[in-house]
């Protein structure tokens, strides 16, 4: 076990840097494609969620390929658990700077910094959360009935249609006319060179993990949940981080939720592919329940927050706080830990567990 940790830790490590990189020379592309797009700054984070989805792709396309269908099922689930109050207290604590963006960013930024307030354009609601929330809607509709519970073929295709609806209204929604931006030919190479980078470094993030996972000799779906989930943020986070730092704090804080609409939709076609049953069902419709919760507290803090609208700071600790209630429930409650426990011991839950 030692020697393979000594090998997979670097090499993790290793794609967690070049991610970080990859997401350092996409923020300011981002900013000006949204721009010269006309797309609104609450659009503009399905452009940074897209790419920064690439770690849950990759997770379920290796695991699909390599017949660990489980570890890609609960990365994918604890991704969309653990993600948003990571992004918004990664997005506020980048903020915090004194001056962000070019010629100090936000018109109002140090009062926000005195007022401790992350704030965001409402949009981020109506064009990102409650459509994400739409899509958690129709997942749960697939997946939990007894009738057809567990992912199958046809699952995809829905999902497909699912993700095309989101973004074509994410995208055209408040579109006004775009603006004439200049690009220069370092830049574009630094843009292509960086996606590259994230999509590589996400790739072996989930690649090592799986490794790691193996090596410990824990059940793959909490392997899953709790060590591929927080590793493949990572790039997430550096991207929210320099997304943020850039000025563009609503799309930075708003590309978490365009990422869970692409893990919850494009990312999970390749478990449909293979066909993918539900093997603990209380872990699965627990883990759902806190996946549709994070979005609709993110949505209710920016909607009703006042006259400037955002997270407070102690809106922003709550997030992380339920969070922790989520594992705590999971612990002692549910109850699934072991080489074992990604399975219920119970009956079949689709008809592929049947002789």
């Amino acid at each position: 076990m030692s020697a393979n940790l000594v090998i997979w830790v670097p090499v993790l490590l290793g794609a967690v840097w070049a991610a970080h990189w990859g997401a350092e020379h996409m923020a300011e592309p981002l900013k000006k494609l949204r721009k010269q797009r006309g797309f609104s700054v609450a659009a503009g984070g399905a452009f940074v969620g897209l790419a920064a989805a690439s770690p849950e792709i990759g997770i379920n396309t290796t695991s699909a390929i390599r017949g660990v269908g489980d570890i890609g099922l609960g990365a994918l689930l604890g991704s969309n658990v653990l993600a948003i109050p990571m992004m918004v207290l990664t997005a506020y604590i980048a903020t915090r700077k004194r001056v962000i963006g070019d010629r100090g960013g936000h018109e109002h930024h140090e009062e926000h910094r005195r007022q401790h307030l992350l704030q965001v354009d409402r949009q981020a609601v109506t064009v990102q959360a409650v459509p994400y929330l739409g899509i958690v809607a129709l997942f749960a509709l697939l997946t939990l009935p007894a009738p057809w519970r567990g992912l199958q073929p046809i699952d995809g295709w829905i999902l497909l249609l699912g993700y095309l609806a989101y973004a074509a209204q994410a995208l055209l929604r408040g579109r006004a006319e775009g603006h004439e931006v200049e690009w220069e030919r370092k830049e574009k190479w630094l843009a292509a060179a960086g996606l590259a980078a994230l999509g590589a470094g996400a790739y072996f993030t989930v690649f090592s993990t799986e490794r790691i996972v193996n090596a410990i000799g824990i059940s793959k779906i909490i392997g899953g949940l709790f060590i591929t989930a927080p590793v493949a943020a990572l790039p997430e986070v550096f991207a929210t981080w320099y997304v943020a730092r850039s000025g563009q704090v609503t799309s930075g804080v708003t590309s978490v939720i365009g990422d869970h609409a692409v893990t919850m939709t494009l990312a999970f076609i390749p478990l449909t592919i293979i066909g993918m049953p539900i093997e603990n069902i209380q872990l699965f419709w627990v883990t759902l329940a806190f996946v549709a919760l994070m979005p609709t507290l993110y949505a209710v803090f920016v909607w009703w927050g006042g006259r400037d609208k955002g997270f407070r700071r102690w809106q922003v600790l709550v997030l992380p706080a339920v969070y922790a209630i989520f594992v705590a429930v999971l612990v002692f409650w549910v109850q699934p830990f072991g080489p074992g426990g990604q399975g219920s011991g119970g009956p079949p839950s689709t008809m592929a567990d049947l002789p």
